[in-house]
C-alpha cells in the first residue's frame, strides 16, 4: 500500500521507478488511459441520455461535481471533464514526471483493470441471491454502458482521488494520526460515504446492498493506495460493464 507524504498526498507504492508498476500510476498515465472514456461518456450522453424535457441523463457523482462548481458560479457541461483533465495535469507538474506515454504500458493498464475487477465479480456473484445484480429497467444496454465509463470516472474522481487525498491531509496533517491508522480510517470513511451516495437518488435502501457496495468502496480504496488513479478507474468500469453483459 502507499503512504501519505507530509504533505497529504497519496502517493502508490512501486519498487522501481521506472517499472511498469510505477510508469501505470502516474498521473500522465491515468489521463492517458482514461481520456478515451471520458470522451465516450461525454459523447454517449449527449447522443444517448438526452431526454428533450428532462434533460440529459448523468451519474450522480458527475451532477454533484457541476453544482460544486455552480457554487463559484462555474456552469457548463463539460466542467466535470475539465477538472479530470487538470486535476492529473497539475498532479503531473507537481510531481515532476516526465512527459512521456508508454503504449505498452497503457495496454497493461486495460489489461490489468479488467483482472482486477475479476474478485469484484465474484464476490457480488456469490451474495447474487441477496442482490440484484441486473441491469436497471427501463435502459437499454447501451445507456447502461455509458453511465458505467462516467461511473468509474467520475465516482473514482470524487471517493477516492479527491476524498481520500483530502483526508489523508486532514489525518495525517491535522490530526496527526499514524500512517496505519490514517489510512484505515480514511479506506473506512470514503467507502462508506461511497455506499451511502448511491441513496442519494430514487432506490430504496436495502442493507445488503450497502453491506456489499461497503466493500467495493474498501476494495477501491485500497486498489487507488496501491495502484493510483487510472487502473482503479479503470478497474470500476470494467466492473460494471462486465456484471451488465454477463
Amino acid at each position: 500500500m502507499s503512504r501519505a507524504t507530509s504533505a497529504g498526498a497519496m502517493e502508490p507504492a512501486a519498487a522501481s521507478t521506472t517499472g511498469y508498476l510505477a510508469v501505470s500510476s502516474r498521473p500522465l498515465m491515468s489521463l492517458v488511459f482514461l481520456l478515451p472514456f471520458i470522451l465516450l461518456y461525454e459523447i454517449g450522453t449527449r447522443l444517448l441520455l438526452t431526454d428533450p424535457v428532462h434533460g440529459t441523463q448523468h451519474i450522480v457523482a458527475f451532477t454533484l461535481l457541476q453544482r460544486f462548481f455552480a457554487w463559484f458560479g462555474a456552469t457548463g457541461r463539460h466542467l466535470p471533464a475539465f477538472a479530470v483533465v487538470a486535476i492529473l495535469l497539475a498532479w503531473h507538474l507537481a510531481r515532476k514526471d516526465r512527459w512521456s506515454v508508454s503504449l505498452p504500458t497503457l495496454l497493461g493498464m486495460a489489461v490489468e483493470s479488467i483482472a482486477l475487477a475479476v474478485p469484484l465479480i465474484v464476490f457480488a456473484l456469490i451474495l447474487a441471491r441477496f442482490i440484484p445484480l441486473a441491469m436497471p429497467g427501463g435502459m437499454s444496454l447501451g445507456e447502461t454502458l455509458i453511465l458505467s465509463l462516467g461511473a468509474g470516472v467520475y465516482e473514482e474522481l470524487v471517493f477516492r482521488l479527491m476524498l481520500c487525498t483530502t483526508l489523508a491531509i486532514i489525518l495525517r496533517n491535522g490530526l496527526k494520526l499514524s500512517v496505519r491508522s490514517s489510512l484505515l480510517l480514511l479506506v473506512f470513511v470514503s467507502a462508506t460515504l461511497f455506499s451511502a451516495y448511491h441513496y442519494l437518488g430514487h432506490e430504496a435502501f436495502s442493507w445488503r446492498i450497502f453491506v456489499f457496495r461497503l466493500g467495493a468502496g474498501v476494495y477501491f480504496a485500497v486498489l487507488f493506495l496501491a495502484r493510483g488513479f487510472g487502473v482503479t478507474a479503470g478497474s470500476h468500469m470494467a466492473y460494471d460493464i462486465l456484471i451488465v453483459m454477463r
